[in-house]
């Protein structure tokens, strides 16, 4: 379409150069800028001389807003990438509040196509004018990536707190981008880090309260394996004769020791770690990795507790089988033990891998095609 039709042409500006309708001397474009004063006489004119048919309330539309740009809202970099291939002026593009293509990439959170932007123009010399550009409010890529819109939902993961996460790593990332002289304030006189704080209170609160309730149902479980735990660890199958145990040379004496000694330790410990998260003070800071560094070490703990145990539980089971069955007693066990730790892994392994994610990865990703839920559904 690009290679085949002429309707995108731009001017020395990057202004779309689509042709305008000419009715009554007047312009669409025109028609558009007036004033509401102006708007209103003319509705009233036309509406005394039979021209206004219909009462249709009037919808304000963006007519400054190129598909560059509504392509750049949207994260969709091959079109952005066609349209700048073809134009190239068109980077200068910019929308009603003079957000151009980078300032829209950086707000509505498109991690790939800011870097494809950042790549493409690092070594050119329009890289300082797109990039230190700033809309009609004064404000510049920082104060974008810090502002933060609910209504957005700019990262499709759970839990508001790894939400947090990601809002840092982005910010962070921009940040690291840009040179330490971009302008600080905006014209409200805020700087970006002010607007980053104003702006996440909210998430921060949701955040902590998620964090709050997970711990606590966590620490809960955690609770019980110890306690169980401690009752197997000071309990010896078969007793103790002349202060040794009685079945001390058997193989499954041994699993059984080591194992509920590992399920007390890592019970006790994810406990800990559990009440560590109940104490926070749950800061902006505190989100960036110590939070999701104590839950990620508190859910793993708990896994390996509950693990552990069963296979304590299995071994100490193993003295009171009949010596004909002990040859099937280990399939019996794991098909009655395995259920069990796999419905608890396979139930927490989306939280466990977006955790992984959010420590490890240095960008923020976003897939912009699950973005959006067809009309009528419920988010």
């Amino acid at each position: 379409m690009l290679e085949s039709t002429n309707i995108y042409e731009y001017d020395a500006g990057g202004r779309s150069g689509a042709p305008t309708s000419e009715q009554n001397g007047t312009s669409a474009m025109d028609a558009f800028n007036e004033s509401p004063e102006q708007t209103k006489q003319n509705s009233k004119e036309a509406k005394n001389n039979g021209q206004d048919k219909t009462d249709k309330p009037a919808t304000k539309i963006d007519r400054k807003e190129t598909p560059l740009l509504t392509a750049a809202k949207n994260g969709i970099k091959e079109i952005v990438e066609s349209i700048l291939k073809h134009f190239p002026v068109a980077i200068h593009d910019t929308n009603s509040e003079k957000k151009n293509v980078v300032l829209l990439a950086v707000e509505n959170r498109q991690p790939h196509l800011y870097d494809l932007l950042k790549q493409k123009y690092k070594d050119k010399e329009s890289f300082e004018s797109v990039f230190h550009a700033v809309d009609i409010k004064g404000n510049n890529v920082l104060h974008l990536a810090a502002n933060y819109k609910k209504s957005m939902n700019p990262w499709i993961i759970p839990g508001a707190a790894l939400q947090m996460k990601w809002e840092i790593k982005w910010y962070e990332h921009v940040k690291s981008s840009m040179p330490p002289n971009l302008m600080l304030y905006n014209n409200a006189g805020e700087t970006a880090v002010e607007v980053f704080t104003e702006t996440h209170k909210a998430l921060v609160e949701r955040g902590g309260g998620w964090l709050n309730e997970t711990s606590k149902s966590c620490s809960v479980v955690a609770a019980l394996i110890a306690t169980v735990a401690f009752a197997t660890s000071a309990t010896v199958p078969g007793g103790i004769d002349k202060g040794k145990p009685v079945l001390g040379k058997e193989p499954a004496f041994r699993v059984f020791s080591i194992s509920s000694l590992i399920s007390l330790c890592s019970s006790v410990t994810s406990l800990v770690i559990f009440l560590g998260i109940l104490t926070s003070r749950y800061r902006e800071n505190d989100f960036r990795t110590a939070l999701p560094t104590k839950l990620l070490g508190g859910l793993s703990l708990l896994l390996i507790s509950i693990a552990a145990i069963l296979v304590s539980f299995c071994a100490g089971h193993f003295f009171i089988v009949d010596d004909q069955f002990r040859s099937v007693a280990v399939p019996i066990y794991a098909v009655t033990c395995l259920p069990a730790a796999a419905i608890f892994a396979l139930g927490h392994l989306p939280l466990y891998m977006d955790l992984i994610c959010a420590l490890l990865m240095k960008v923020p990703t976003i897939f912009y095609n699950e973005r959006y839920t067809p009309l009528g559904s419920e988010t």
